[in-house]
């Protein structure tokens, strides 16, 4: 069957990464950059390393840093007002997912007409969006390499996921230095919501021989070195495994989809303005246990790419050894137990699943679940 991959055009990925993108904007013939990013990353004084190499190039700029951890709507709309009123022809964003994602909606927004609701769903923009140069500062959504965004629509109560090609940032950069400085929880949470892109890249529906080679190679980045970098955040070798462990997952879930721990996680953000990361985190166990008998084999790759041993293992028993490296390594780096623990309440169940069913990864679960199923997942998770 014929597949289209969506790649960032431009990668650089390495320590001191950000020296390196100042002749990738050169290149695209650009006046004024509209700089994305949040307060805590200016507070943190990681974003005014990004400047200095931007006023070193003499690259002008403007900031917008009024992202929330769960971007929305007002938020893309106040950016897209900013990026009008400094006359920025491009967009520099600095962070994880939420500036990044919130940086995909402004784009999109500068180039194509109405609202970011007419958007939700798969590629229903005419125009590319305006360049973009993604610069990562955490090892978790992949923002920066995916065809992919999420923006919380405040009025409805619920995360809007966008699938465009359009999106896809101009040049995609990751430099581990600017993860350093990272706090344990964030960089748990971030790399615990990497291994779910990987994991459930893997198992979808919608995996392919091409898929599978970067979804396999970051299930085993990531295990690898998440668990140092939670440990020692200034573990440079741990925080390039992470890098790399995320963007290259980033490249293969964008291009195969993902499943249900996604589909339920954002409801959980959308309702109780939760962080990502640490929903993915409490549910992927869970998930994985439910979708085992619709992955054939596949549980058995993730278990070695792991470090599971399974010589002499049963073929009855690999499932299960899966699943618990998996929360294994969740409980080694801090993730909270269980849904009730994040403030989660029984009696949303119902309305989170028919949330969930509803959202555009539930599509690519490899097993199609009911209401029912959701409920008990949540449950389980609880």
């Amino acid at each position: 069957m014929a597949r289209t991959y969506y790649f960032p055009p431009v990668v650089i990925m390495e320590p001191g990464a950000i020296e390196l993108m100042a002749p990738e904007i050169k290149r695209m013939n650009v006046k004024k950059a509209l700089v994305v990013t949040d307060k805590v990353l200016i507070e943190a004084g990681i974003v005014q390393d990004v400047l200095d190499v931007l006023d070193k190039a003499q690259v002008p700029y403007a900031i917008f840093s009024d992202v929330k951890p769960n971007p929305t709507v007002t938020n893309v709309n106040a950016g897209l007002a900013a990026l009008q009123e400094n006359e920025c022809d491009f967009i520099v964003s600095i962070g994880g997912g939420s500036p990044q994602d919130t940086a995909k909606g402004i784009g999109i927004l500068a180039t194509n007409p109405g609202d970011l609701r007419d958007y939700e769903g798969v590629g229903k923009t005419a125009n590319k969006s305006l360049p973009i140069v993604a610069i990562n500062t955490t090892a978790g959504t992949a923002s920066e390499a995916t065809i992919n965004y999420v923006i919380t629509d405040e009025e409805r109560k619920l995360k809007m996921v966008i699938v465009d090609p359009n999106c896809l940032a101009t040049v995609a950069v990751n430099d581990p230095n600017l993860m350093v400085k990272m706090p344990k929880s964030l960089t748990a949470a971030t790399g615990m919501d990497a291994l779910t892109h990987a994991i459930e890249g893997y198992t979808t529906a919608g995996a392919s021989a091409f898929t599978d080679l970067f979804n396999l190679e970051a299930i085993k980045a990531i295990s690898d070195s998440l668990r140092a970098a939670v440990e020692n955040g200034e573990d440079i070798d741990a925080r390039d495994g992470m890098a790399y462990g995320q963007f290259v997952t980033g490249m293969g879930f964008s291009n195969g989809g993902l499943g249900i721990v996604h589909s339920m996680a954002h409801q959980l953000g959308g309702f109780y303005d939760l962080p990502h990361g640490v929903c993915n985190a409490v549910l992927l166990p869970h998930v994985v246990a439910y979708n085992a008998d619709a992955v054939g084999d596949r549980l058995a790759a993730v278990a070695q790419a792991m470090g599971v041993d399974l010589t002499g293992v049963k073929a009855e028993d690999i499932n299960g050894l899966a699943i618990e490296a998996i929360k294994t390594l969740s409980q080694d780096v801090g993730i909270p137990s269980g849904l009730e623990e994040i403030g989660v309440k029984k009696e949303d169940f119902s309305e989170l699943a028919d949330l969930a069913l509803a959202d555009i990864c539930t599509g690519g679960n490899p097993k199609c679940p009911s209401k029912d199923d959701v409920i008990a997942i949540y449950a389980a998770a609880f």
